[in-house]
């Protein structure tokens, strides 16, 4: 689907108190008496798509001026994007723009039902519309734009070598990048490495061990507190087995009182098997404190206090500790540091190398994006002669026969993202005269026809959706208007073109003509403008040839007019679907001759 604007409302602009504008997906044209207002649908849509701001055009008695757009894009394409970026919002393949004018000079502008800057729509504008008016030929006057067109007029020609050279471009910046960024940082890098040498030699010479940190703690508290240890492991023994040392006989170890309680219970068990079960659970207790008390005993005898080995463990634990500070929480933490040192330091060493590799490859991409820039020029130079030639040819029809457009392709001092060619249109408005830009070398009604001229040669090269003439046909009449008629229509099969014209010949050539009518107060009212039907254009093209609505006359001249442009209309269609057959055919014999 081709993005198109639907519908234009218009308050408080000029002479236009409100009107409302339907818009056909092909040719509409808009004309009106002289100060009817129809120049200002032109300046409406100027103003919704970003256009400058001035306050002197808000209606006198009105507070502002607002124009709100209907456009329906692809609900899934580049344009919905970029809405939703800013927040907007499409509906059902809709996008609503609004832009208002106070009268003190205030501007504000709202996309998707989301506030935006003015900016922004001149942004949305560039994937969706171009004007070309005696104040505001902006698009293809910009040399990106330029070039672009230029590039898509030369066909699939250009297609391989220019998809070469932007994958080859982006890699030589790349690696230019990172060289930059390698030579500018050498000095950071190598203080970088001696910082990591130094802690590898210093975590080296210690020799940590995973888990070293934990196991010296255990050790250095059972050191430092031996003779606690000992003593209560002692009283603990004495109190479960009795110190043989003593001769006490009131002091009863826990297994005596055990063995007691036993043999009590044990003399008494067969009369009942309940307490049989205590006598064995009494049994097994005092095993069990006898088996507690030996090995009481025995880590008794083991523990020793070690001045000599406590201060070692505390050494070792400090040197541990001091690499803990400077590298990790823990020893673990510090032998994972070591490890990514050794790989940044590897990293590090290795670029120098990396370096020299990336210096060879950057030299090797230079000479290969230079050949390649070579074959763009080449094929851009032979493209901008054929469009050069087309365009004048096209400026012979519209009454400007002595004009000749040219493109001037100069080489950049660098290499750019698609080339090292600078595109630029120039216009030498009359034999003798220098080629110039397009604003310099054209009046702005010339300019109009010559950016006319350009949009129907670059037709389906340069998508842009939706073409708005104003003043298109200034200067022109007979045979050449008939021409620029033709050429807009021609225009329409491919794009949206809205046409603001005086001339009767152009008019006759739209699928919808709208006429703006003031009211008897001077105003333009929402009734005031009107999609007219065949007899209704025929009273306009008649007013607008002989200035009487029901001219005989006039009305007969009309009649012929609208019966030529249907006539041509139908024979571009025509050959436009012999051309499509002709063209399905061939592929098809191609196919049969593979198969």
């Amino acid at each position: 689907m081709r993005p198109r604007v639907e519908e234009v409302r218009i308050q408080g602009l000029g002479v236009i108190d409100e009107a409302v504008l339907e818009l056909s997906p092909g040719f509409t044209v808009v004309t009106g008496e002289t100060g009817a207002g129809k120049t200002m649908v032109v300046t409406g849509l100027g103003l919704l798509f970003g256009g400058r701001a001035d306050p002197a055009r808000v209606r006198p008695g009105a507070d502002k001026a607002l124009i709100e757009g209907t456009l329906v894009i692809e609900a899934e394409g580049r344009v919905a994007q970029q809405v939703a970026d800013v927040g907007g919002e499409v509906e059902d393949g809709q996008l609503i723009i609004s832009r208002s004018v106070s009268a003190e000079g205030r501007s504000r502008a709202w996309l998707g039902g989301r506030t935006v800057p003015v900016g922004t729509l001149t942004f949305i504008a560039d994937d969706l519309v171009a004007v070309h008016g005696q104040m505001d030929q902006q698009r293809l006057l910009q040399p990106g734009r330029q070039r672009a067109a230029l590039d898509r007029y030369a066909g699939d020609e250009l297609v391989k070598p220019l998809r070469a050279y932007e994958q080859a471009y982006k890699r030589h910046k790349q690696v230019g990048d990172l060289l930059r960024e390698l030579t500018a940082k050498a000095r950071e890098r190598a203080q970088e490495a001696d910082v990591l040498r130094f802690g590898l030699r210093e975590i080296e010479k210690a020799e940590p061990r995973q888990g070293e940190d934990a196991e010296l703690k255990e050790e250095a508290e059972r050191l430092s507190h031996a003779d606690a240890l000992r003593t209560a492991a002692t009283t603990a023994h004495a109190a479960l087995l009795g110190d043989p040392m003593t001769t006490a006989q009131d002091v009863q170890d826990a297994v005596s009182l055990l063995g007691h309680a036993k043999t009590a219970v044990e003399s008494v068990r067969d009369y009942d098997p309940a307490l049989a079960g205590l006598a064995e659970r009494l049994a097994e207790a005092g095993y069990l404190v006898s088996d507690v008390a030996t090995e009481l005993a025995a880590y008794a005898e083991s523990v020793e206090a070690d001045p000599a080995r406590l201060a070692a463990v505390q050494e070792r634990r400090a040197a541990l500790n001091g690499l803990m500070r400077k590298y990790g929480e823990d020893v673990s933490a510090v032998l994972a540091w070591a490890q990514r040192a050794a790989e940044r330091l590897t990293e590090l060493d290795g670029d120098d190398d990396r370096i020299e590799e990336l210096t060879r490859e950057h030299s090797e991409l230079g000479g290969r994006l230079g050949e390649l820039a070579g074959e763009l020029t080449a094929i851009r130079t032979a493209a901008a002669e054929r469009f050069g030639e087309a365009v004048t040819t096209e400026l012979t029809a519209l009454a400007m026969p002595h004009a000749r457009v040219s493109v001037a392709i100069t080489a950049a001092g660098e290499f750019g993202p698609h080339g090292v060619d600078e595109v630029e249109l120039r216009l030498a408005s009359h034999p003798g005269a220098p080629p110039l830009p397009l604003t310099k070398g054209a009046s702005g009604g010339e300019l109009s026809r010559v950016m006319l001229a350009i949009e129907v040669v670059f037709a389906g090269a340069d998508p842009v959706p939706t073409f708005v003439f104003d003043e298109v046909d200034a200067g022109v009449g007979g045979k050449a208007a008939v021409e620029i008629g033709r050429r807009l229509a021609t225009l329409a099969r491919t794009a949206q073109v809205i046409v603001v014209t005086h001339l009767p010949q152009v008019a006759a050539f739209a699928d919808q003509h709208l006429v703006v009518e003031k009211a008897s107060d001077g105003r333009v009212v929402r009734s005031g403008v009107v999609a007219l039907d065949r007899e209704g254009r025929e009273r306009e093209l008649s007013r607008m040839l002989a200035g009487l609505e029901d001219s005989e006359l006039g009305r007969a001249h009309a009649a012929e007019l609208l019966s030529i442009a249907a006539a041509d209309k139908g024979a571009r269609e025509k050959g436009a679907r012999e051309k499509g057959a002709s063209k399905a055919a061939r592929g098809s014999g191609r196919r049969a001759g593979t198969g």
